[in-house]
């Protein structure tokens, strides 16, 4: 796990998590800048007009800040994850903002003894899947596992799942593109 989470700590997003873990563990609030960053995530996965707006060079940075400090009113975070995201926003960095929480989940994760997971899904995932698919890789990797996930359309069905260097796929885009080499390699 060492060597993942280092792999994710290099570039500029794992440079702004290693700062944002070091603080959050300086003042205590890794529990809490964890959870507010997971909000975050959410929000930001939820909405692809959100995704665009803060990962475009073409929006200005006020126009991005008014979108951050609008999710923070609504509740959605708070804390040093606001302050975070704002020096992000600041410095013209947001297209990172996803990576850089990733990073800083992976190494929360690393902190407790826990292995990340990211997932990708061609829809959202149910409770009941999210729970059964911990236990699966818990089982698989015999470490508790935490899930990042994420939704890409582009699978059309199935899911990916990224665990250091490992990734497990199996979205029915791949299947089916599997399926049409194999047609032609008969044909």
């Amino acid at each position: 796990m060492l060597v993942a989470a280092q792999n994710m700590t290099s570039g500029v997003a794992g440079r702004y998590a290693n700062a944002l873990f070091e603080l959050a563990k300086e003042q205590k609030a890794v529990p809490a800048t964890s959870k507010a960053l997971d909000s975050l995530s959410r929000a930001i996965a939820e909405s692809s007009d959100l995704k665009r707006l803060l990962v475009s060079p073409v929006f200005k940075s006020e126009d991005q800040m008014a979108a951050i400090e609008a999710l923070a009113a609504k509740g959605e975070f708070s804390g040093l994850a606001l302050n975070f995201a704002k020096l992000m926003c600041e410095n013209r960095r947001l297209a990172v903002l996803p990576g850089a929480i990733t990073a800083f989940q992976a190494m929360v994760a690393e902190a407790n003894g826990e292995v990340v997971a990211e997932v990708a899904s061609a829809e959202k995932l149910s409770p009941a899947q999210m729970k059964d698919l911990t236990a699966a890789l818990n089982a698989r990797v015999g470490k508790d596992v935490q899930l990042v996930t994420s939704i890409d359309q582009s699978l059309l069905g199935g899911l990916t799942v990224k665990i250091g260097s490992t990734l497990i796929d199996n979205s029915l885009k791949t299947k089916l593109q599997n399926l049409k080499v194999s047609m032609k390699g008969s044909a």
